[in-house]
């Protein structure tokens, strides 16, 4: 006669595989489990193929540090947040910027989250929560501002974080920056040599500190050689396609338009050249456009278009590699670093 069924026993797990541990993958390299645990954490002073083989075992056996048992022995979570604003040039930039730092971070101990923010939200509730809640290690961020509440805030905490972008703040931050001067100048040079004379100019949000690098750039170049130039007062760079077309729109059919125009993100720069084509202007006889993209996508969008590459993939790189430095107090060669564009691209070749 069967046992009534409350007291069938429960199965056992005998036959489930534990779980990888750290002492599991010293015996499968024959390394010692603190040389195990130390290659998992990118140490410095493990040799690259050490590394190499201890997270091919790693990943092999399926080893996941157990984060809970982390977090109550050392106080880390192995967490690093990147926390973005939603109004970002998404189908661009911000795309490879989350991929070049998940990258940076994989076969390491520490785990990518992104924690987004919104327009009509304080930029400063996610930071908030991260620092009082302890859930992150570090934090990257970016869109900085020349006081940025932000950053003096972590700063004042001591709390781990690296930014891509600058402030005027005088707190020495670890920091990857494009320089958007250098980008000003570049593209009005590049359209003065196409002999172009009424240039216009759609920035970022005046609020960021890029978008003062940029103005500064355009506008002192246009100066020195004499040409006329303005900055689009009603729409930027981050306002979206719709609203910079129409505004583009607007001001060709105005008197004396612009014949070049130096676009702050990806999305503007396809948005200008269809407001300006609407009026029946051509890209590259009636005017010239400058963007500049992390990813190859304005030249299939239209053949004439002038670009400005951004190495946004490095500078992901640069900042998860700077930030763990931080959060694990090592040393570290390199804190800020300056992207200086060099060249344009035309669309017949490099300019």
């Amino acid at each position: 006669m069967p046992p009534p069924a409350d007291r069938v026993p429960l199965p056992t797990t005998d036959s489930e595989p534990e779980r990888p541990t750290l002492k599991t993958i010293a015996v499968a390299t024959g390394l010692a489990v603190a040389t195990v645990s130390r290659a998992l954490k990118d140490a410095p002073d493990i040799g690259e193929e050490t590394k190499r083989r201890v997270r091919e075992t790693a990943a092999r056996l399926g080893y996941r540090p157990n984060r809970a048992g982390v977090r109550l022995r050392t106080g880390k979570t192995n967490v690093i947040a990147l926390v973005l604003s939603t109004e970002t040039d998404v189908m661009n930039h911000t795309s490879r910027l989350i991929y070049s730092i998940a990258n940076a971070l994989r076969g390491t101990a520490y785990h990518l989250v992104v924690m987004p923010f919104f327009p009509d939200q304080d930029p400063m509730e996610p930071i908030r929560y991260i620092v009082e809640t302890g859930s992150a290690d570090g934090i990257i961020l970016n869109q900085t501002k020349e006081d940025d509440p932000r950053i003096r805030y972590m700063h004042d905490h001591g709390f781990p974080f690296a930014a891509h972008g600058r402030t005027a703040m005088g707190i020495d931050h670890i920091y990857f920056d494009f320089d958007n001067e250098a980008f000003g100048r570049l593209g009005v040079r590049a359209m003065s040599e196409r002999g172009r004379r009424r240039l216009f100019l759609v920035a970022p949000p005046q609020a960021h500190m890029y978008a003062r690098h940029m103005i500064h750039g355009f506008s002192d170049e246009a100066a020195r050689r004499g040409l006329s130039f303005e900055l689009a007062e009603t729409i930027n760079s981050d306002s979206g396609g719709d609203a910079v077309d129409a505004a583009v729109h607007a001001r060709f059919l105005q008197p004396d338009p612009p014949d070049g125009i130096l676009v702050g993100s990806t999305t503007a720069g396809m948005a200008a050249i269809a407001g300006a084509e609407r009026v029946g202007r051509v890209l590259g006889l009636d005017f010239d456009v400058v963007g500049k993209e992390a990813i190859a996508l304005l030249r299939r969008f239209r053949r004439d278009i002038i670009i400005v590459r951004e190495d946004v993939g490095h500078a992901g790189d640069f900042l998860a590699k700077a930030l763990v430095a931080a959060v694990e107090k090592r040393d570290w060669t390199e804190r800020q670093r300056l992207e200086i564009p060099v060249q344009v691209e035309t669309g017949l070749g490099a300019g």
